[in-house]
């Protein structure tokens, strides 16, 4: 069993930076497929950034491309967001998962285990 916990998340203005992280505990992740998720007052979850085990291969959302850059560091058992030039439109409560087969998918169903997320706000 994988447990997450997101952090990072807080208030900011349009144009700022958050860093947000998952730590995994429980097992290692790394030879998880690890993703971000998010999701809005009103709105269903939707899928932000993946990254393969390696790191080999990201995927971003069309929102999420040149503003946003998954990472991760299999070492410290952690996956990071890097949130630039933020909008209000991303203000969202964002989710980490993780998937045991390591599809780096766009889609919640293959992610096996989910963190309790960390609300972010941007300001105008």
């Amino acid at each position: 069993q994988v447990q997450l916990a997101e952090s990072g998340g807080g208030l900011v203005q349009a144009g700022g930076s958050l860093r947000l992280s998952c730590a995994a505990s429980g097992r290692t992740i790394s030879t998880y497929a690890m993703g971000w998720f998010r999701q809005a007052p009103g709105k269903e979850r939707e899928f932000v950034a993946a990254i393969s085990w390696s790191s080999g291969s990201t995927y971003y959302a069309d929102s999420a491309k040149g503003r946003f850059a998954i990472s991760r560091d299999n070492a410290k058992n952690t996956v990071y967001l890097q949130m630039n030039s933020l909008k209000p439109e991303d203000t969202a409560v964002y989710y980490c998962a993780a998937d045991r087969v390591g599809r780096a998918s766009s889609l919640s169903r293959y992610y096996d285990y989910w963190g309790q997320g960390t609300q972010v706000t941007v300001s105008s």
